[in-house]
């Protein structure tokens, strides 16, 4: 079998005297979506910052490529989208100048990937308006742009659909299912259903709250 994209051995987290999860382990494999489900409190949100490295309050071990996380963390952040509950875009900005920032930390995207992805989200004509004068759907859809520019082969989303109408998630899905087959991997948080996205692995945070 080969070696996981990301491996996380028994992860435990503790918020407020309250664990949220104990003894969770789970593999990521290349070509893989696993969605996390799990009720309200269950950490979802929580899990998805742990294993992006925004967050380090936990215990357990995370590999990277069979290395550990901590000896790997740059090579990591740079093979890692993560896309949070807050779309991430500066109102002072226009859609254009939100994802330059994110270019310039990526040397592999160029000036056609980013106009490429702004027409993709729909915000052609829009490229040069303040991020403040567009609707919330429309900020979403600027921070969903950069799934459209990155190259890296995992995704960590955090609740995607959001904000996006009906066309969006749509396409939205078929960017997911696309990114899959083509060996990519994908962890999210949704309340959508995934049925259009290909296979979907299920991790129940439910299975490992602490009592």
């Amino acid at each position: 079998m080969l070696e996981p994209l990301l491996k996380i051995v028994d992860l435990f987290c503790e918020r407020d005297e309250r664990i949220l999860f104990e003894q969770l382990s789970f593999d990521v494999q290349a070509g893989q979506l696993v969605q996390v489900v799990g009720p309200n409190g269950s950490g979802k949100t929580t899990l998805l910052r742990i294993l992006s490295g925004l967050s380090s309050s936990y215990e357990g071990e995370l590999f990277w490529k069979g290395d550990p996380m901590a000896d790997v963390r740059e090579e990591f952040a740079a093979s890692m989208l993560y896309f949070g509950h807050q779309p991430g875009v500066k109102g002072a900005l226009t859609p254009e100048e939100n994802l330059r920032w994110y270019a310039a930390i990526h040397p592999s995207i160029d000036e056609r990937d980013l106009h490429q992805a702004l027409n993709k989200v729909g915000l052609a004509g829009y490229e040069d308006v303040p991020c403040h004068s567009l609707s919330a759907g429309q900020n979403r859809r600027v921070s969903l742009a950069r799934l459209y520019m990155t190259h890296a082969p995992l995704w960590i989303l955090d609740e995607p659909f959001t904000a996006i109408d009906k066309r969006g998630v749509a396409e939205k899905e078929a960017l997911l299912a696309q990114h899959v087959e083509q060996g990519g991997s994908v962890i999210l948080t949704t309340h959508h259903d995934l049925s259009h996205s290909g296979p979907v692995t299920r991790l129940n945070l439910e299975e490992y709250m602490g009592t």
